[in-house]
């Protein structure tokens, strides 16, 4: 980072971010300048923080959507110095503003390295995770799922009825159910797989249609003429997946994902419990700002 651009509020807030920040930040190339201002890529990844995690690698993947980050930042960063220059910063609301936003930088910084340092290992947290299975196995009960394909006619016309039967009948005479569905479903997604919807449990679908769905048994068994809101269906029955308990390998993912935030959730309120402690309440002043915001009689 090229530190004499920075202001002092910058470089307190980046020491302590970056001391936490992910292994392996390398020196900073520049990635956009000017006479007196600098976005280097340490500055994109201290600003993709902000991002949700899965989503920081689908949206830096692109170069102009990093040059467009890039060029915000830049123009926030030459704001910023020229109202340094015109002594903004030592206005009191601007000077408590800046210091909340550094108390964000380093609190946030501060709890990522909480985060790393209370971490239990794997090990502990399966057997955390095993625990958890083995004393309530029904919560890890998976709903019975059924696979069909279907066919839809769209609209509820009479005319659109007459092409679901006639459809039908070819189909009681031995057509191709997915070659009909390419051709002539009105459901494009599910048509480009031969009326394949995969594999839904309950409350997935329409009613009308997950009755009959329900209703069907024998792999490659065809319904009647199903209306919903959407049209008129032909269903083919595949295959169905009865109600069980997921084995602990299957489970044991996102079992100790749900223990590890949980934990650290539980850290983060006993440090921010203890770091309240001996805290005194003006009660008076509490009240007097709340009335300050009271619309006037």
């Amino acid at each position: 980072m090229n530190r004499f651009l920075c202001t002092p509020i910058q470089r307190l807030a980046a020491a302590a971010l970056f001391t936490c920040a992910t292994p392996g930040w390398a020196a900073s190339p520049v990635l956009i300048e000017g006479a007196s201002v600098a976005i280097t890529a340490e500055d994109m990844q201290a600003d993709s923080l902000r991002m949700p995690a899965e989503m920081r690698t689908v949206i830096l993947q692109k170069p102009e959507t990093v040059l467009q980050i890039a060029s915000n930042l830049y123009a926030r960063r030459a704001f910023a110095i020229r109202a340094e220059a015109e002594g903004l910063d030592k206005d009191p609301k601007v000077a408590a503003a800046l210091k909340i936003a550094r108390d964000k930088v380093l609190s946030d910084a501060m709890l990522e390295y909480q985060d790393k340092k209370n971490a239990p290992t794997d090990e502990a947290l399966e057997g955390l995770a095993r625990n958890v299975y083995r004393a309530k196995p029904d919560r890890f009960r998976t709903e019975e799922e059924v696979r069909v394909s279907h066919i839809l006619f769209a609209g509820t016309v009479p005319e659109s009825r007459k092409l679901a039967e006639q459809a039908l009948q070819e189909l009681k005479k031995g057509a191709d159910f997915a070659v009909v569905a390419k051709e002539r479903s009105a459901d494009k997604a599910s048509a480009d797989k031969g009326g394949d919807l995969g594999f839904f449990a309950k409350g997935r679908m329409v009613p009308e249609f997950e009755t009959a769905a329900a209703a069907m048994q024998k792999p490659g068994e065809l319904s009647g003429i199903v209306e919903t809101k959407f049209g008129y269906h032909i269903i083919k029955f595949n295959e169905r997946k009865p109600s069980r308990i997921k084995t602990f390998e299957e489970a044991k993912s996102d079992l100790m994902k749900e223990i590890r935030l949980g934990l650290t959730q539980d850290a983060r309120s006993a440090e921010a419990q203890k770091m309240q402690e001996g805290a005194k309440v003006n009660q008076e002043a509490v009240n007097a700002f709340a009335a300050s915001y009271k619309p006037a009689q």
